[in-house]
């Protein structure tokens, strides 16, 4: 039951993690959030502006009506009527604006005001006054006792010119309206702030899904590719800019997947073929000498011929083991300074007397100091040499030559026969195990065709290369290229 749980947590922690996402939610979420911020800042900004925008106003207009009042109580002192229009029925006269005035003399007793806003406004509830020569700053907001809301402002007025004499103006604004405005104005932006991340949120989701299409077509593609349909591929026209180098990299991975599946098919192939003959052969001389009675002599060279055989078969084992081992990623050699030619030469004399048998005359020439691996080296070197001997007529000719570059310090060490050759058509497989031309096979039969394929890995294990260029009936030159290891 605990064990349960836990998964359950684990679950539920992984959904809320981002990095657990599906690409498609993850986008989604991401331009849902970059979309809702904008949105958020475009309201609040939008919201700011029109608070900002009717305080102003505000201001201005209670601003405007002190300064008229000045300018009222300085130029026509004596002229109450204009005051009086001014303060009792301008205000009453506005449909939409309720404003206020209240004009005090310098003991802030009321001398005029608007009717009925002692009631609603007392004396008491506006600010400090500015000066004469002042001009008035923003006002205050206060509520009143009928409950809306009022923007206050005071000011000191000079009366006539020159007299010193004074009186207070007060001037009151009613914002309740602009207030109800303003909630109302906060609704909606609610409601459209809510709405503009759900859409964002949809149209995020159908982006996504939409961008995540070709993806989705790719996938499609390979899972239609089977062990049996490698020729598939994804190609790159119809993709978008970022997934080409995708379905490019799927591509090459495809082919390379293919042709090792060709490769190892073959393999197996040649190595049934390989296996088979020699079986077959063991198999035929035991029922021949099982027939009946045989001598000992007879038993003898049955036993020899299989001995043969089983040398043969373990030969062939002990090369798929080296190349199996030399493709293991933990393979590592031995690398050591060595003179090449001394190598070569100590080569040249263990087959020296197979090609003395054969009339085959081999000369080696060059010098050049290789670091590799001593005894890998002979055994390349060795396998060039051992080939060129089976596929050289008498009286021919086997050189071995040593270069070492100046430049970069690698050695190059070419083997030259003056052999049978090999057809143009099968160069590019010559490398291949077990891979033999009809020639080859019915001029060493006994070969297994794993030469050539060791003497490549062992080049590759160096970190070289590996060239042969061969015309028929006129020889082959093998050349291996050892690069600088230091």
């Amino acid at each position: 039951m605990s064990s349960k749980s836990d998964e359950n947590t684990i679950e539920h922690k992984d959904r809320l993690n981002l990095n657990y996402w599906s690409i498609t939610r993850r986008l989604t979420f991401l331009y849902t959030l970059s979309a809702s911020g904008i949105l958020v800042i475009a309201t609040v900004s939008l919201y700011w502006v029109l608070i900002n925008n009717l305080e102003k106003e505000d201001n201005q207009f209670i601003v405007n009506k002190i300064q008229v009042l000045r300018v009222i109580l300085q130029e026509r002192p004596d002229n109450l009527g204009a005051l009086e229009e001014e303060v009792k029925w301008e205000g009453a006269a506005l449909r939409f604006t309720k404003y206020y005035a209240r004009v005090l003399d310098e003991g802030k007793h009321t001398l005029i005001e608007t009717p009925g806003m002692g009631n609603i406004i007392p004396v008491s509830l506006f600010p400090a006054p500015s000066g004469v020569t002042e001009n008035p700053k923003n006002g205050i907001k206060q509520r009143s006792r009928d409950g809306r809301t009022y923007l206050l402002m005071a000011a000191w007025a000079e009366v006539g010119h020159l007299n010193g004499k004074k009186q207070l103006l007060q001037a009151a604004l009613d914002v309740s309206p602009e207030n109800t405005l303003i909630a109302e104005y906060r609704r909606k932006l609610s409601f459209v702030l809510i709405l503009g991340i759900l859409c964002s949120a949809a149209a995020g989701f159908l982006v996504a899904k939409k961008g995540m299409q070709p993806l989705e077509e790719i996938t499609e593609t390979v899972q239609r590719i089977t062990s049996t349909r490698l020729n598939e591929r994804i190609g790159m026209m119809q993709w978008p800019r970022e997934l080409v180098s995708l379905a490019t990299a799927f591509d090459n991975m495809l082919e390379r997947l293919e042709d090792s599946f060709i490769r190892l098919s073959q393999f197996s192939a040649d190595l049934a073929h390989e296996l088979r003959t020699p079986i077959n052969n063991l198999m035929g001389e035991a029922e021949v000498a099982l027939s009946r009675a045989r001598t000992p002599e007879e038993y003898r060279q049955v036993l020899e011929s299989s001995l043969e055989e089983y040398t043969r078969l373990s030969h062939m084992i002990d090369s798929l083991l080296f190349l199996a081992r030399a493709e293991s990623a933990e393979a590592k050699i031995e690398r050591v300074l060595f003179d090449t030619l001394k190598e070569i030469e100590s080569v040249r004399e263990f087959h020296n007397v197979i090609a003395e048998e054969q009339g085959i005359e081999i000369t080696c020439h060059g010098n050049g100091l290789l670091k590799a691996d001593p005894i890998l080296f002979r055994r390349a070197i060795s396998n060039l040499l051992s080939n060129a001997l089976q596929y050289t007529p008498q009286r021919g000719r086997i050189t071995i030559s040593v270069k070492q570059s100046s430049d970069d310090q690698s050695v190059e060490v070419s083997v030259s026969d003056t052999g049978s050759g090999i057809e143009p058509e099968h160069l590019a497989r010559i490398f291949d195990r077990f891979y033999r031309d009809d020639r080859s096979r019915s001029q060493y039969p006994k070969g297994t065709g794993l030469g050539f394929a060791i003497v490549k890995s062992i080049m590759d294990m160096h970190g070289g290369t590996v060239v042969i260029q061969s015309e028929p009936n006129k020889g082959s030159t093998v050349t291996l290229r050892f690069p600088s290891a230091n």
